[in-house]
């Protein structure tokens, strides 16, 4: 998203800079002048009264004089203290935003350390997706975050295009297992309470952070080449087995599609209540009772939730209205694992929901779907047809290079539309403009793609 000068300089962030906008999709979310380099959050939660104690100290640096500046964090958390570089900063907390204002000004360049001191009960922040954040379960919790949800559960600078490492210490009541993003680095047993540190090393969008609880055992699938594991209730092991059985080979599979796996290990959860929908985090995924059932009916979730451990966790969109780059992604990613494990072809898939895109009135475009659609369903799809349609058109040999550069140049960071555009136009011997004009810039449904088309 460009600045208020029309244009972003490459390599600089969306939100921090001082010539930069808030990102229209989110506008109440993301502040401006800084830049965080890292979170640690000291958590101790209560799950019988949902109580929640929190510190989170946040590492910055300033892009502009700082007299003032402002955090995410929503009502239901009750601040006590703030202080900036070890001394005590005046606040105030209205309409979700943390005002902060330190003892001295921050000068350009500057670096800040910021620990925020807050209580509450933890609940969903309701909006224009339903509620995000922090959820009780029936016996635990679990964070959905996205796309405005981390502020439920600790003071961040909420948008996607900050990213930043993360260290996560959550002690919580000792029969239960909690898990967080990255890699457990301690565990701590005081009597009835068990304190579980994480350190999430490569950086993380804030709707991705999350923390899971519940009475789970823990399951090694495989050591090499890295860790796969999985937590879940007891009672579902013997369908665990069935419904994720595949899960492994599906590892293999967007491996060899889309280069190396990108974190250090990954996790599956199951809740053991039921879930609308799974939810993704970076490093692990987590699914609903409903999706653990012995039938493999949500297979196709499956793979799409580990699809999002490259697009979406690794290489992320800088701005809400590139969705695509994320659902499109990993939509197409199940109808490749679909062909792979012996189901419908890539393209039997795209031909079936190209067929009830027709009937679907979209009146904007797949590049900019509005906020008020960009997670409708056929963002998903046509996200997934777009790609299919430059996979024809460049062959596989050439699509498939190019996603694997793309994970590679843009791992760990973030990109948009127009920088996978830019690359596309490395792995095509002809004008990709009238395709990307025809499928991400108009809203009408094009010809079903064919070869060269």
């Amino acid at each position: 998203m460009p600045g208020k000068s029309g244009r972003r300089t490459p390599g600089t962030p969306l939100l921090g800079a001082p010539s930069d906008a808030l990102d229209p999709y989110l506008p109440n979310n993301g502040n401006l002048g800084f830049r965080v380099l890292r979170y640690d959050l000291e958590l101790e939660y209560k799950v019988a009264s949902n109580r929640l104690d929190g510190t989170a100290t946040l590492t910055a640096t300033s892009y502009r004089e700082l007299r003032r500046f402002t955090l995410d964090l929503a009502a239901a958390m009750r601040v006590s203290r703030v202080s900036v570089n070890g001394k005590r900063a005046r606040y105030t907390h209205r309409d979700s935003k943390l005002a902060v204002t330190p003892d001295a000004a921050i000068p350009p360049g500057g670096a800040l350390t910021v620990a925020v001191r807050y209580t509450g009960s933890p609940r969903p922040i309701s909006g224009a997706w339903g509620e995000v954040g922090w959820e009780e379960l029936t016996d635990g919790s679990l964070c959905a975050n996205q796309p405005n949800g981390a502020a439920s559960w600790f003071p961040c600078d909420d948008h996607p295009s900050c990213k930043a490492p993360y260290r996560i210490s959550i002690t919580t009541d000792s029969p239960y297992y909690a898990l967080a993003n990255g890699t457990l680095v301690d565990k701590r047993v005081r009597g009835s309470r068990t304190t579980w540190v994480y350190q999430q090393v490569e950086p993380m969008s804030t709707y991705l952070a999350s923390v899971q609880i519940g009475q789970y055992k823990r399951v090694s699938l495989r050591q090499k080449p890295f860790p796969v594991h999985a937590i879940f209730p007891p009672r579902l092991s013997r369908d665990f087995d069935v419904d994720f059985g595949r899960q492994l080979e599906m590892i293999d599979a967007f491996t060899e599609m889309f280069g190396p796996y990108p974190f250090p290990g990954y996790t599956v959860v199951v809740t053991d209540d039921e879930l609308d929908i799974p939810i993704e985090a970076q490093s692990f995924s987590t699914f609903g009772a409903n999706h653990c059932d012995g039938s493999r009916h949500s297979e196709r979730l499956v793979a799409h939730e580990l699809a999002h451990q490259w697009f979406g966790n690794s290489v992320t969109l800088e701005r809400w209205r590139d969705i695509w780059l994320h659902e499109g992604f990993a939509c197409y990613a199940e109808w490749l694992w679909s062909q792979r494990s012996g189901g419908p072809s890539a393209d039997e898939c795209a031909r079936k929901y190209y067929q009830k895109l027709r009937s679907t009135a979209v009146r904007v475009p797949l590049a900019d779907p509005t906020p008020a659609k960009m997670f409708d369903d056929w963002v998903y799809k046509r996200g997934a047809i777009t790609l299919h349609a430059l996979r024809l058109r460049i062959g596989d040999g050439n699509f498939f290079a190019l996603i694997r550069r793309w994970t590679e140049k843009y791992r760990y960071g973030t990109a948009t539309t127009e920088d996978f555009i830019s690359l596309a136009a490395n792995y095509s011997t002809e004008p990709l403009g009238e395709l990307w004009q025809q499928w991400l810039f108009t809203p009408a449904l094009p010809p079903y793609p064919g070869p060269g088309k």
